[in-house]
């Protein structure tokens, strides 16, 4: 098994990268790159941790090095979110980074699963499935908007409310990934009950709580720890989707179809190919519905962004 991690060197590249080197099956390799030349050192430095992981570092402005024959893809290069910013005003930079990373993944390594981490992933994933589209290769079992950072929060955010283990604690969340896109759905947390209030409040910092990751970092910098860990858990489940074990689910960012917005997260189960079957969002509260509704436009106009971007 191979994952190339792309954005290596970056904060989210080199969280995500350590705890890939300590948490891949035995006998995978590790591939980092970044155009940054510190990456070969980050390759090295990781090298030193006795895990029986297999780890290369590349750097410059050719990918292809890295990406040969990787199984699993993820994307995490381009600037992060500073203060006052918001999603959109990364789209300019980071919509090239990814379209010129795609192309390179579309000629090195055309059937790997891809998980898009780059923000603004509600466009970033439209700019990639375009860009796979142009090149031939567009596979949509195989392309993932890694959204796991929402899940992970709405877990670690419920159990604190309520006193539970964050680990016994799962929540669903569908949509997209920014803003009112983000909808946790937390009338379906098992064994748990919140009033009208609770949910009101905590949907709202489920959906803020990056810019609460960026304020508090005061210019250094946006969630980059908490993000590795969840591309991290994304990134395994697709390992071990790959290597055979059955009813592995995980929400993620995906071409659906239609029946919301062209890309939809919801609950995937996984398999060889990477998306084996999208499943039922379930029976939502009224709140969940009337955001659910109210969240399609701004998802619409996220995607077609990125749709445009790559056809104008």
């Amino acid at each position: 098994m191979k994952v190339a991690v792309l954005g290596a060197a970056g904060g989210i590249g080199q969280a995500l990268a350590l705890l890939l080197k300590t948490q891949l099956p035995s006998g995978s390799e590790l591939s980092l790159y970044d155009i940054a030349p510190v990456t070969p050192g980050v390759a090295v430095d990781l090298s030193h941790i006795p895990t029986a992981v297999n780890i290369r570092g590349f750097s410059g402005e050719d990918a292809t090095p890295a990406l040969h024959g990787a199984d699993i893809v993820l994307i995490s290069a381009g600037v992060a979110r500073k203060p006052g910013m918001d999603r959109a005003d990364l789209f300019n930079v980071n919509a090239g980074i990814v379209r010129n990373l795609i192309n390179q993944v579309a000629k090195a390594c055309p059937d790997a699963l891809i998980g898009i981490i780059t923000n603004p992933v509600n466009t970033t994933v439209a700019i990639a499935a375009e860009a796979l589209k142009k090149a031939g290769v567009y596979d949509k079992r195989k392309l993932f908007g890694v959204t796991t950072l929402d899940i992970i929060r709405s877990n670690t955010f419920v159990a604190e409310l309520k006193g539970l283990r964050p680990q016994d604690v799962e929540v669903r969340v569908v949509g997209g990934h920014s803003g009112v896109t983000i909808l946790p759905l937390l009338s379906q947390v098992k064994g748990v009950s919140f009033s009208e209030q609770e949910i009101a409040d905590l949907t709202r910092r489920i959906q803020n709580a990056g810019t609460e990751v960026v304020e508090a970092k005061a210019g250094g910098g946006s969630a980059t720890l908490s993000m590795g860990q969840a591309a991290a858990r994304f990134g395994l489940s697709l390992v071990r989707a790959m290597q055979g074990e059955a009813g592995v689910v995980e929400c993620a960012y995906v071409e659906g179809d239609g029946e919301y917005t062209r890309f939809f997260a919801q609950p995937l189960l996984l398999g060889k190919q990477g998306l084996e079957e999208r499943q039922s969002i379930g029976t939502l509260s009224a709140f969940e519905q009337q955001a659910l509704e109210h969240m399609q436009d701004v998802l619409r106009k996220d995607i077609e962004l990125g749709e445009k971007f790559i056809n104008q």
